[in-house]
């Protein structure tokens, strides 16, 4: 089965998706998501004009050898673009593969290794009180894990809380708007957060946080022993993890669990985290981490060392990503969690797809490949809107994590 072309589609139902079609002379496509928010274009040019005329011609069925091919023949390796790149082409070859076998890729990973994917969904407030209440409407959605996120007194446009509820969106049109941080008063509030939710609603869910790369390892080592009675399910990013010997600091101070990896590319970024067992949970993307097939070998090393995933799933990876993380997490072991942040109607109506949600749990269907669509002439309608990702400084002025 030849390729016999390869497009990009541009659309924006409420925010900026990139969808990478290829066709082949079987009359069988695929798709992938090529999705890198804020900065969706480079993608484009990266697709366009480097890497579609190189599919042209080649085997569809041989996704390993195309995957290398992608990698190792650029010579300029790894990186968000190159790598979502790489993504969408490899989740598009999966998809035909499925199609052309009449079997939903989950089957060509190794088949079901449980009978739903747990998920969790974003709680989020402007006050402390907002919050809980937000956990308790998650919780009344069937809902059994629940990510808490709030705003904090004296700081203004906090990372978590947004514009919407199931629906939120980080990204804003124009100019990348300005968040201030104080982790000061983070440490502080973050605790009595975790109290009053466990308070309200129980211990018989899980809850989980994210802290965004805004921490020490001392610090989120503080920030992890202080959550201990509150039995966090993770706490995510908790440390820039450019420097993967960081947590040796936190792991050696708190028994919280910790989770990591959303803006990592390739394997190599979490060698020292996986050998050395510095992490719990590994939550590169199907999109961010070059495709399924990348991931394989990125789940078979995490097993070695008692990792299981916990994979991105925000609004900023297309249903296709979701699709495609679904799959994933169907088939293989050490399947952890997945998050689940819902599209909004108008993004589902331009990616009709099979997958479901119930009690807590998804299933990606059984439809051939991945089960996601494109509705071309529907997507038309909305078109490209530039838009950035906030920018965060503390309150003396200092340039911080976002």
């Amino acid at each position: 089965m030849k390729i016999t072309d390869a497009k990009v589609f541009i659309t924006s139902p409420g925010r900026n998706f990139i969808t990478l079609k290829i066709y082949t002379d079987e009359g069988i496509y695929g798709l992938g998501d090529a999705t890198l928010n804020g900065r969706e274009l480079a993608v484009v040019s990266y697709l366009q004009e480097h890497v579609v005329p190189c599919l042209i011609g080649r085997d569809a069925f041989q996704v390993e050898d195309i995957w290398q091919y992608l990698y190792r023949g650029a010579y300029w390796r790894r990186g968000p673009v190159t790598m979502s790149a790489i993504a969408a082409v490899d989740m598009a070859l999966w998809d035909i593969k499925g199609k052309a076998l009449n079997t939903p890729v989950y089957n060509l990973l190794g088949g079901k290794s449980r009978s739903g994917v747990m998920v969790y969904g974003h709680a989020n407030g402007e006050t402390l009180e907002e919050t809980v209440d937000e956990v308790g409407r998650y919780l009344d959605m069937g809902y059994v894990a629940v990510r808490a996120q709030s705003g904090i007194p004296g700081l203004k446009g906090v990372y978590g809380v947004g514009r919407g509820k199931l629906f939120y969106e980080p990204a804003e049109k124009g100019l990348p708007p300005e968040q201030t941080w104080s982790t000061e008063k983070y440490l502080n509030f973050a605790p009595k957060l975790f109290k009053k939710i466990r308070e309200t609603h129980g211990d018989d869910f899980h809850l989980l946080h994210d802290c965004h790369h805004r921490l020490t390892p001392i610090e989120a080592a503080r920030l992890g022993k202080e959550s201990e009675p509150y039995h966090l399910f993770w706490l995510e990013d908790t440390v820039p993890a450019e420097l993967q010997e960081g947590f040796r600091i936190i792991r050696q101070h708190t028994t919280t669990p910790l989770a990591v990896g959303e803006v990592f590319n390739t394997i190599y970024d979490m060698t020292t985290l996986f050998t050395e067992q510095l992490i719990d949970y590994i939550r590169m993307s199907v999109l961010r981490g070059g495709g399924l097939t990348h991931l394989l070998k990125v789940a078979a090393m995490a097993s070695i060392y008692h990792i299981r995933t916990g994979f991105h799933g925000a609004t900023d990876l297309s249903p296709i990503t979701m699709a495609a993380a679904l799959h994933f997490d169907l088939a293989i072991n050490n399947f952890g969690i997945q998050e689940y942040m819902r599209h909004t109607p108008e993004t589902d109506a331009v990616f009709p797809h099979a997958y479901t949600f119930e009690k807590g749990f998804m299933y990606p269907g059984d439809a051939p490949g991945l089960g996601v669509d494109y509705d071309e002439k529907l997507a038309e309608k909305y078109p490209y809107d530039r838009a950035y990702l906030p920018v965060n400084r503390k309150l003396d002025g200092t340039m911080f994590n976002w």
